[in-house]
């Protein structure tokens, strides 16, 4: 005494998102009334039902139920042949469980997902894009893409070319378009652009339809802006008029007004240094009448004339002199350990001024740590070593140093950095150059 059940079809075709049935018939062939539960097992049973799910038969009767097929359009129900089984198992004697079974043949479907983004670019000669692609159906393709464009004034390039896509499976390709040629001046230039999106396959879909209408067109624009706008060629030409004016009208002024200057200039410092006239030399005075002969009161004295220029020459020796200047320059190198401090200046000589109009700070080292710079007893500035590599400080009015006063940099060493070598510094490692112009004391 057993149960039997058997499938009507021994085997059946079904498309994703349609429905197909086939019959499953139980017979109770024990002595006594039986209750089975039916239940559909195998990689069908995800989207496959028995209807009714439970039968009631008397001893050597038997009753029909309808097995229905629904498979999902979805990546998941792969296409291909599957094993479609029904586990009818008795309530009282679950011993006499039997499982009829059958072949089921999923049809294959195909469907691309597409997306361009963006779909408009502006640039001078080049212009990236980012194309999407999905299969959404139940097989695996291939896949190409082709561009084109009407002028053929662009170029295309796609990485990677070609893609191979499972079932849900998605990938990003990158498209580079570039135009043949610069648009110097004038307005900006729209290049519309196809991509098409297609299985690289030559097989036919349901239907009838062959592979290479199996597509998706993806319409994309590049915006090619000119190089120089329109308002910098009136700029330019604005300038060269200028330019033209300048060496037609004012530049011939100039350069006899500055020809004059300098001749004028030329005849001053001609008659500065012109030597005045000799003196006439002394005539002896005749003696008067009766007078004897020449007394000395009538003939110049040696050394008058000449004594009035010592006086004057005598007056400008107290004058102040002029003292020279120069440019100068002074470097500090200080280097000290971790943790550690160290100070370093320069002395101004005895007799001179240093007028400082630019300071370089270097750590190039990276270190960590405090950084202080005083010109004498003033500070000029206290800075943090990590927040600067070269630092620089420029006065368009100097900071006078007087003599013997000293330019002093001092460095508290937290932690030496790491220079371009890459390896770490066992000591830190400043530098500090001022520079300006080292003058004599006027006295």
């Amino acid at each position: 005494m057993t149960a039997s059940a058997e499938l009507g079809l021994p085997a059946l075709t079904v498309s994703p998102g349609a429905v197909a049935t086939t019959t499953l018939t139980v017979r109770n062939e024990t002595d006594i009334v039986e209750a089975y539960s039916l239940e559909v097992v195998g990689p069908c049973a995800a989207w496959a039902t028995v209807e009714p799910a439970r039968l009631s038969l008397f001893p050597g009767t038997s009753e029909t139920v309808t097995v229905r097929l629904a498979p999902a359009r979805s990546p998941e129900v792969r296409a291909g042949e599957f094993p479609l089984g029904v586990r009818v198992l008795p309530a009282e004697r679950p011993e006499l469980v039997t499982v009829p079974e059958t072949t089921v043949t999923v049809e294959p479907f195909h469907e691309l997902h597409t997306e361009l983004a963006p779909r408009r670019r502006r640039g001078w000669l080049r212009a990236r894009y980012r194309t999407s692609v999905r299969n959404l159906g139940n097989v695996a393709v291939p896949v190409v893409f082709t561009p084109a464009q009407p002028g053929e004034d662009l170029r295309f390039g796609f990485t990677p070319e070609k893609l191979r896509l499972e079932p849900g499976e998605s990938a990003e390709v990158r498209l580079k378009a570039r135009a043949r040629k610069l648009i110097w001046f004038g307005k900006p230039t729209s290049w519309p652009f196809e991509v098409a999106v297609a299985e690289e396959d030559g097989a036919e879909k349901p239907g009838g339809a062959p592979a290479a209408e199996r597509r998706n067109v993806l319409e994309g624009e590049f915006v090619q802006h000119a190089l120089l706008p329109k308002w910098l060629l009136a700029l330019l030409a604005a300038l060269i008029a200028l330019l033209l004016a300048w060496l037609a009208l004012v530049r011939p002024a100039v350069r006899s007004s500055a020809k004059q200057a300098a001749t004028e200039a030329v005849e001053q410092k001609a008659a500065a240094f012109t030597p005045p006239p000799a003196a006439p030399p002394a005539v002896p005075t005749q003696p008067a009448p009766g007078g004897g002969g020449a007394t000395p009161s009538g003939q110049a004295k040696p050394g008058g004339g000449s004594g009035g220029g010592g006086g004057g020459a005598g007056g400008g020796s107290g004058l102040a002199v002029p003292g020279t200047e120069q440019q100068s320059s002074a470097t500090v190198d200080l280097t000290t350990n971790s943790g550690g401090s160290a100070v370093g200046s320069y002395k101004v000589p005895h007799g001179k001024v240093f007028r400082i109009t630019d300071l370089v700070a270097a750590n190039f080292q990276g270190d960590q740590g405090l950084l202080t710079i005083k010109f004498g007893e003033q500070t000029i500035t206290t800075i943090a070593m990590e927040t600067f590599r070269n630092q620089d400080y420029h006065w368009v009015t100097p900071i006078e140093v007087p003599e013997d006063q000293t330019v002093t940099a001092s460095v508290v060493c937290q932690q030496p950095g790491t220079p371009a070598s890459g390896k770490q510094a066992s000591q830190c490692h400043e530098l500090l150059n001022v520079s300006g112009q080292l003058s004599d004391i006027k006295r």
